[in-house]
C-alpha cells in the first residue's frame, strides 16, 4: 500500500514551500518519525516527519515550490526492511565470476570482428556529423546575429549588447522575443591576473521573502532613527557580584538581553505609540508586550517572540532568550513562534558592530538595536574616566511616532540601563534577581 505524504500546514498565513532539501535518496527505506526533508516557508525551515515506515518515492524535487495539501511523496508501507542482502549479493558475485572466466576467451574472439564493425560504423556516423556540421555553418550569413529593429529597440532600452544574444530566428537572426527574454551581464571590470570565478546559488524561500520584507518597509514606511550612548559601568557590577550565583539558582547566565528588555517594557509604559503599528487609517496601540529578538539562523534572519514580557523578570527573560535561540540556530523554530511581536530588539554587538540603523520589522514600527562595547573616556563630575560604553540606536515610523517620543523613548532606556538597581530593581537586586 502506498501512503501519500502531503505538505502539512505550517501556519494560516502559509499557503506554499519550498523543497529546501531531501535528506534522504529516492527508494531508500525509512522510519516512522525519520526526517526525510526540509521545506522552507516565507517565516522558517521546518522538518517534514516520515508518516509510517516503508520505501519512499520522490514526486517533488530539491527547489520545488509546492502547495499546502500537494503530495511530495509516496511510502510503500508493504516493503520489507532491507537486511542481510550483502551476503547473498557477494556469494553471487563469486559465482559468477567464476563462469565468467570461463568463457573470457570464447567471447574474445567473436568480440574482436565486431569491435572491428563498430569502429568503422563510428567512423561513419562521425564523418556524416563533420559534414552536417560544415553545412549548418555554412548557413550562416549577413542576418546572423544581426537584431530585427524591434529587437534592437529593446536591446539597447536593456543595454545589452547584441553580441551577447543568440538569435534564434532565420539564419541565426535576433528576434523581439531574444531581445526580451535576454538578460545583462553584470559588468565586472577588466579581468586581472588572478582567479575570477563565480558561483551561482538559489535563494531559499525564507531569504526571499526577508528581502522582499526590507525592500517593502524602505518604500512603505517612513523610518527614521536616533541614536544615544549608555554607559554599561553599573550592569557590568551588577553582573560581576551576581552572576555566579544566579547561574547556580537558575541555571542560566545573567546577559545583557534581561536588562534591555525589561528597560524596554518600561519605556513602552511610558511611550505607548512605540508599542503601535499602523492598519491602513488606524493606529492599533498593544495594552501587552511582545518582544521580538533578532536570531541569525543557519537559514538566514529569525525572529522569534517572548510574550508578555510585562509578566517575566530576569529570569524568565533569560530562560526564554535562551529557549528560543537555541531552537532557532537548531533549525526547530515554529511559525507560531515567530508569528506577532509588537516591538524588536537586534544585537548586532555579537559580530563586533560599534554602529548601525536597523530594519523596522514590520508591520511593528520601533526596532532597538544594540552594538559593541567600547572602552571610551566619559566626563563624569569634571574629570576624564574610562568607562564600558554602547551605542544603541532607534528606528521608528515617523507616521505615527513622533520626535518627542522617539527620543524620549532612547532616553528612558539610557536611564534604566545606567540605574538598573533603582529603576528595574525597585532597590531590591536579590528579589529581583530571585536569588
Amino acid at each position: 500500500m502506498a501512503l501519500e505524504m502531503k505538505v502539512p500546514s505550517p501556519g494560516e498565513s502559509i499557503s506554499e514551500v519550498e523543497i529546501a532539501e531531501w535528506l534522504v535518496k529516492d527508494g531508500d527505506y525509512v522510519e516512522k518519525d525519520q526526517a526525510v526533508a526540509e521545506v522552507d516557508s516565507d517565516k522558517a525551515t521546518l522538518e517534514l516527519p516520515a508518516e509510517a515506515s516503508g520505501i519512499i518515492t520522490f514526486k517533488a524535487q530539491e527547489g520545488d515550490v509546492v502547495q499546502v495539501g500537494d503530495v511530495v511523496c509516496l511510502i510503500d508501507t508493504e516493503a520489507e526492511k532491507p537486511s542481510g542482502g550483502d551476503d547473498k549479493k557477494e556469494e553471487s558475485k563469486s559465482k559468477d565470476s567464476s563462469k565468467d572466466s570461463s568463457e573470457d576467451k570464447k567471447e574474445d574472439k567473436k568480440e574482436a570482428p565486431k569491435k572491428e564493425e563498430k569502429s568503422s560504423s563510428k567512423e561513419e556516423t562521425s564523418a556524416s556529423k563533420e559534414t552536417k556540421e560544415e553545412t549548418s555553418s555554412s548557413k550562416e550569413t549577413y542576418a546572423t546575429g544581426t537584431p530585427s529593429p524591434a529587437a534592437r529597440k529593446t536591446l539597447d532600452e536593456k543595454g545589452i549588447d547584441s553580441k551577447d544574444v543568440k538569435g534564434t530566428g532565420r539564419d541565426g537572426r535576433i528576434t523581439k522575443e531574444d531581445a526580451v527574454n535576454a538578460e545583462a551581464k553584470h559588468s565586472m571590470g577588466s579581468p586581472g591576473a588572478g582567479k575570477r570565478s563565480e558561483t551561482r546559488s538559489k535563494m531559499s524561500m525564507l531569504r526571499r521573502k526577508v528581502a522582499e520584507r526590507l525592500v517593502s518597509v524602505k518604500n512603505e514606511t517612513a523610518m527614521l532613527t536616533t541614536f544615544n550612548e549608555v554607559n554599561m559601568q553599573p550592569i557590568f557590577d551588577l553582573r560581576t557580584q551576581y552572576k555566579e550565583k544566579f547561574k547556580e539558582t537558575h541555571g542560566v547566565s545573567l546577559g545583557f538581553m534581561s536588562f534591555f528588555t525589561l528597560a524596554v517594557v518600561r519605556a513602552l509604559d511610558k511611550f505607548p505609540s512605540v508599542n503601535s503599528m499602523v492598519d491602513g487609517k488606524e493606529m492599533i496601540t498593544y495594552d501587552y508586550k511582545d518582544i521580538s529578538v533578532a536570531v541569525s539562523g543557519p537559514k538566514g534572519l529569525m525572529v522569534p517572540v517572548m510574550r508578555n514580557v510585562e509578566n517575566l523578570g530576569f529570569r524568565g527573560v533569560e530562560q526564554e532568550v535562551k529557549r528560543l535561540a537555541t531552537r532557532a540556530r537548531d533549525g526547530k523554530i515554529t511559525v507560531d513562534e515567530m508569528t506577532g511581536g509588537t516591538f524588536t530588539i537586534s544585537n548586532g554587538g555579537v559580530f563586533g558592530s560599534m554602529l548601525s540603523t536597523p530594519i523596522i520589522n514590520p508591520p511593528q514600527s520601533g526596532i532597538l538595536g544594540m552594538h559593541n562595547i567600547v572602552e571610551r573616556p566619559v566626563a563624569i563630575d569634571g574629570k576624564v574616566e574610562i568607562r564600558p560604553v554602547m551605542y544603541v540606536a532607534l528606528s521608528y515610523d515617523h507616521r505615527i511616532i513622533d520626535g518627542r517620543e522617539s527620543v524620549g523613548f532612547l532616553v528612558a532606556i539610557k536611564e534604566a540601563l545606567e540605574d538598573p538597581k533603582e529603576l528595574l530593581m525597585n532597590g531590591n537586586v536579590e528579589k529581583a534577581l530571585e536569588l
